[in-house]
C-alpha cells in the first residue's frame, strides 16, 4: 500500500493530504444534502457532480448532433456525465433490460424520453443499428447518447458513422476539475496567448511529497473523491484485475490473464519513458506479436496512451519511438507495485510519475483545443535533445513542454527548449518548464517556468474582446 513520509511531531500538518480529506468532507456533506432533497438517479448513491472541462463541449454537441458517444476508460464517469443531458436512459449492464433491448431495439428506443443515454452500449451491440436507422429516418438533433467502455471499430457491418455520430472521450478527472475550476481557460490556452499574468498558483506553495500524493490520489472519480489511501489502493488492485478479466473479453480478446497482468506491471515502471519494443516484450517475458497485441487492446480500453514522435521537416535525425503512458498515473503505481515511497527514494521514478501525472492534467485540456490539437514527444537519434512534450497545435505551431522536479529551474534546465525555439522560429509558439518550485517567472524568450499546481489553479478570466 502507498505511504507518504511521517511528519515531526508538533508541526502544523499543511500538505494537501490534509486539503484532499477536507474536500471528501465537503462532497460527502453535499452528497446528504443531495439525498435530503432527493437529487439521486436511478436510485443510485452519488457524490455532487464535479464540474468537467468537457461539460460545455458535450452540451453543445447534444444540442446540434442527433448522436454523440461519450468513450473513455471504464469508471472515468462517462454515465454520470452524459446523464445529466438525457432524459431517459437504457442502462444495458442491466441482463434482464439488456434481454429486452437485443429483443427489438428499435422499439426499445421508441419507449424511452429523448434524448436517450444508452448505457453500455456494447452489450447489446445490435442497438447500433437501431440508433443508424432512427437517425436516418429522423436526423434532428439530441436524440442519442451513447456512452460505453470500450471503444470500438465502428465498421459499415455497425455503424457507418460518418455524418451521424461524433464522438467525445472523458478522460479521468484532472486536478483542475477536482478543485472546482473546469471553467475558464486552461494554461495551455493562457500560454497560446502569451499571458503570464494570468497565470495563478496556489496560497500555499507545494512540495515533491505532495506533487506525489497528488499522483497517486487517481484520476478516477470513485477513488480520488470518496476513498482513503487504503481502500484506494484496493480499489485500483481491483480495478487493474477486471481489466485484465473481464474487459479484455468484452473487447473480444482471448489472453492470458497473468501474461496481461505482467505487460502492465512493465509497462507501470516504464511510464513516461522510451524503452524499446524488444525490451519491452523482454522484460515481460512475451514475444513482439504478443506485446504489439497487448498495447492496441490496452489502447482501445484507454489505459495506455502512445505518445508519437513529432516530426518536421525542418529538423533532421529525430527519433520515431513512441513514448508510453499509464493514462491515470496511480493506476502506474498499482501496475508497478511501487509505493509512494519508493518513487520519493528513486529519482529516475520521480520523474516518470511527474511526467506521467502532468501529462493527466493535459490530456483533457488539449481535446478540447480547436483547430484539434495532438500530443508528441520530441527526441534527436543521438537523445542530446529531448523534449517531454510537444503539443502541436496545427500550422506547424507548437508549446513544448518539459517537467522537473526541482523546485528552482533555470536557463540550463530549459536548454533543450531554447534549442526547439531556435530552429522553429516563430512556429514556436511557448515552452513551459513546469517545475516543483512555488513561483512562475520569463524564464527566457518565450519560455516560462511554471508550478506544475499552476494547472488547477484558479486562472484570471482573461479581458473581454472588444
Amino acid at each position: 500500500m502507498p505511504t507518504t513520509r511521517p511528519e515531526p511531531v508538533g508541526r502544523r500538518r499543511t500538505t494537501v493530504l490534509q486539503d484532499a480529506d477536507f474536500r471528501h468532507s465537503i462532497l460527502r456533506k453535499k452528497y446528504i444534502a443531495g439525498c435530503v432533497n432527493g437529487v439521486l438517479c436511478s436510485g443510485v448513491v452519488t457524490l455532487g457532480y464535479v464540474p468537467r472541462m468537457a461539460d460545455a463541449r458535450l452540451a453543445e454537441l447534444v444540442a446540434d448532433l442527433p448522436a454523440v458517444m461519450v468513450t473513455g476508460p471504464r469508471a472515468a464517469g462517462k454515465t454520470t456525465t452524459a446523464r445529466r443531458l438525457a432524459a431517459g436512459i437504457l442502462r444495458l449492464d442491466d441482463p434482464a433490460l439488456a434481454a429486452v433491448v437485443a429483443a427489438d431495439p428499435g422499439a426499445a428506443l421508441r419507449r424511452v424520453a429523448e434524448p436517450v443515454l444508452i448505457d453500455e452500449w456494447q452489450e447489446v451491440p445490435q442497438v447500433l443499428g437501431a440508433v443508424k436507422r432512427a437517425v436516418d429516418d429522423d436526423p434532428r438533433p439530441g436524440r442519442f447518447l451513447l456512452t460505453g467502455s470500450v471503444e470500438a471499430d465502428l465498421t459499415a457491418s455497425m455503424w457507418p458513422g460518418t455524418g451521424r455520430v461524433v464522438r467525445v472521450v472523458l478522460h479521468g478527472l484532472a486536478q483542475r476539475e477536482i478543485s472546482g475550476a473546469a471553467a475558464g481557460p486552461g494554461l495551455v490556452d493562457i500560454a497560446m496567448r502569451g499571458k503570464l499574468d494570468e497565470v495563478r498558483v496556489p496560497a500555499t506553495p507545494l512540495s515533491v511529497d505532495d506533487y506525489v500524493a497528488l499522483a497517486a490520489g487517481s484520476g478516477f472519480p470513485e477513488p480520488a473523491l470518496r476513498l482513503g489511501p487504503a481502500a484506494r489502493w484496493a480499489w485500483l488492485e481491483s480495478y487493474l484485475e477486471h481489466v485484465v478479466t473481464r474487459d479484455v473479453a468484452v473487447a473480444g480478446q482471448t489472453r492470458d490473464p497473468v501474461r496481461l497482468r505482467r505487460y502492465l506491471e512493465v509497462l507501470g515502471l516504464t511510464t513516461a519513458g522510451l524503452p524499446t519494443e524488444a525490451t519491452l516484450s523482454g522484460t515481460a517475458g512475451i514475444d513482439k506479436r504478443t506485446a504489439d497485441a497487448y498495447d492496441r487492446l490496452l489502447a482501445d480500453l484507454f489505459l495506455i496512451d502512445s505518445v508519437p514522435a513529432w516530426t518536421s521537416n525542418r529538423l533532421s535525425r529525430l527519433a520515431k519511438r513512441r513514448k508510453r503512458y499509464l493514462t491515470d498515473p496511480a493506476l502506474a503505481l498499482v501496475a508497478a507495485r511501487i509505493s509512494t515511497d519508493d518513487v520519493l527514494r528513486d529519482g529516475d521514478l520521480l520523474g516518470r510519475l511527474l511526467d506521467t501525472f502532468v501529462t493527466a492534467q493535459l490530456r483533457p485540456e488539449v481535446a478540447l483545443l480547436q483547430p484539434r490539437a495532438h500530443l508528441h514527444h520530441l527526441r534527436t537519434d543521438a537523445g542530446r535533445q529531448e523534449i517531454d512534450l510537444v503539443i502541436d497545435l496545427g500550422g506547424g505551431r507548437v508549446v513544448a513542454v518539459e517537467v522537473k522536479a526541482g523546485t528552482a529551474p533555470s536557463t540550463r534546465d530549459a536548454r533543450h527548449l531554447r534549442w526547439l525555439r531556435d530552429e522553429l522560429g516563430k512556429e514556436f509558439v511557448r515552452g513551459i518548464l513546469f517545475h516543483t518550485g512555488p513561483h512562475q517567472f520569463d524564464l527566457d524568450d518565450r519560455i516560462w517556468a511554471v508550478p506544475i499546481a499552476a494547472l488547477w489553479a484558479s486562472p484570471v478570466a482573461p479581458a473581454p474582446r472588444v
